[in-house]
């Protein structure tokens, strides 16, 4: 595939890494340069790596070019204090998917940090880390499930991406929980078997 990287941060870095490692062509661009071409070179996938205060001005200004495209957004919407920017409002994903209409826009790879995305193989305890996909268009989840295999991930799918917005709150608390209190948010939940009661 040929994937094009909106953003050079740590998150461009490690996806791209992985990605370029699973054979596929992948071209990245900066704020200080090279959006335009990478976003042209993603005939296959754009990811979105940039701060989430910068990412409806980049989208809304590329939208000719990301029309029909799958437009991957693993953007956190979290200020200070770990709070969630877009609450009461449209999700950061809403608000990509307003800024570039015509592009198929799946929410994921948001929940890790970059050095998660950085590891050989993420598998904890025997089990592949999962990645939950939000988005509305099936062709494009098919191409972002390949994306999440390639990184030796399962993916998981999560709802449309009207849910994305779960994804984004579970971010702040998650980010909160590590950073914030040393905590290990994995903590929180219990094997399948015993969550029904």
């Amino acid at each position: 595939m040929r994937i094009g990287i909106l953003g050079t941060g740590s998150m461009a870095d490690a996806l791209g890494g992985q990605w370029a490692r699973a054979g596929h062509e992948v071209r990245a661009g900066g704020r200080a340069g090279g959006l335009r071409e990478a976003a042209e070179f993603g005939t296959d996938a754009v990811l979105l790596a940039l701060p989430y205060a910068a990412v409806a001005d980049v989208v809304g200004g590329l939208a000719d070019v990301l029309r029909g495209r799958v437009l991957i957004d693993c953007t956190n919407p979290v200020g200070e204090g770990f709070a969630l920017l877009t609450a009461g409002g449209p999700t950061a994903a809403q608000r990509i998917a307003d800024a570039a209409s015509a592009a198929h826009v799946v929410k994921a790879f948001n929940l890790c940090h970059s050095g998660v995305w950085r590891l050989a193989s993420p598998v904890f305890d025997g089990r592949p880390l999962a990645v939950p996909l939000c988005g509305d268009s099936e062709p494009a989840l098919d191409v972002v499930r390949r994306l999440v295999r390639d990184v030796g991930c399962e993916p998981l799918n999560a709802g449309g991406l009207d849910r994305a917005g779960l994804l984004e709150a579970t971010a702040a608390l998650l980010i909160g929980l590590w950073v914030g209190e040393g905590a290990d948010a994995q903590a929180i939940a219990p094997p399948l078997r015993y969550a029904a009661g």
